[in-house]
């Protein structure tokens, strides 16, 4: 302890440092010279303030930022511990979302780049498994210093995010009732996806038939089948709901609407196989845009919000920690498909 609190006294006649700067400092510098390695615990915040004279409060601070870093863990009745030597980080974030879609990797990539190298992120998915997510929720639990969660749609884990910091987490991509104080970015799916099949309601009546690829107990927004149901009711459209698409089942005259990007590749597989052109023999319609999709068979229709967008807002929260709560816009890009 007394090769510590050296540290903490050599910088105490800096008067450009503050005094819970002088702690975080002096911490960083213990653990970089090796005085403190992952598993050390550290003096409580008694002991230091009787061996160093600040107030409490001042070691509430400096320990609580050491922890935002993801250089200290605080464990119950236990004391706070050393997890990582990583002094560079200014914050470390946990990054939970449903699945590495592509569409959630351009999220990621914008993100990372955002941030820059001062934070460290760990990316965790769920894949919509509420026993998975609450798992992770307490494995991560007071380790991080901020937390951005795609959140599942069920009141039980609005009941596991409350347990986190307002200031300290994000909710992205799905909406979840929480608590006022609680920041969100998200998209709205039943009425926008409604007023875009509208907006595209020509071309699908062109066809004989509409099928959306919906399968239950996914990570699928039902929002969106609920604004399908409605909009084939509205304009009486032959239409079908199926689980997934079976090869060799395309049908002309038909079309696709693909939430997965799996059943996409799956229909547009057979329809080259079989010479269908898209936009004529069938239409094909995407739920969220990649680069992929703008370019192949010509560009692929979609509806998607712009996650790119929604990353750089994600990432200002974390470097700012100004409270956010914003519904992103949704966008129809109509290309060779439909």
């Amino acid at each position: 302890m007394s090769s510590l609190l050296k540290k903490i006294y050599d910088l105490q006649n800096i008067h450009s440092v503050s005094k819970h700067e002088q702690i975080v400092l002096g911490i960083i510098n213990a653990i970089d010279t090796k005085i403190l390695k992952i598993g050390d615990k550290l003096p409580s915040i008694n002991e230091m303030v009787a061996d160093v004279g600040y107030a409490r409060k001042t070691f509430v601070k400096a320990y609580n930022e050491l922890k935002d870093r993801g250089l200290v863990e605080s464990k119950s009745l236990k004391g706070y511990y050393i997890i990582s030597d990583k002094t560079n980080v200014t914050v470390r974030v946990a990054l939970v979302l449903f699945a590495f879609h592509s569409f959630q990797e351009d999220f990621y990539n914008t993100f990372r780049k955002e941030l820059g190298a001062k934070y460290h992120i760990d990316i965790f998915f769920h894949h919509n498994n509420v026993s998975l997510l609450k798992t992770i929720l307490q494995n991560i639990s007071r380790k991080y210093g901020m937390y951005i969660v795609a959140p599942i749609q069920q009141i039980e884990v609005a009941g596991m995010l409350k347990k986190i910091a307002a200031d300290k987490l994000l909710l992205v991509d799905r909406y979840l009732k929480m608590p006022k104080e609680y920041s969100y970015i998200a998209q709205e799916f039943e009425e926008v996806t409604y007023q875009k099949l509208v907006e595209l309601k020509d071309n699908i009546q062109k066809h004989d038939r509409f099928v959306l690829f919906y399968k239950e107990k996914s990570d699928y927004p039902s929002d969106i089948l609920k604004a399908f149901n409605r909009f084939v009711n509205e304009y009486q459209i032959n239409a079908e709901v199926v689980q997934s698409y079976e090869p060799n089942t395309l049908k002309r005259n038909s079309v696709y609407f693909s939430i997965s990007d799996t059943q996409l590749w799956k229909v547009l597989k057979d329809a080259r196989n079989m010479e269908y052109r898209l936009g004529k023999d069938i239409g094909i319609l995407a739920h969220d845009d990649n680069i992929i999709k703008e370019i192949a068979f010509g560009g692929i229709s979609t509806i998607s919000t712009d996650f790119t967008y929604m990353a750089k807002k994600a990432a200002l929260f974390v470097k700012e920690k100004h409270p956010i709560q914003e519904i992103v816009p949704t966008y129809l890009r109509q290309r060779n498909s439909l």
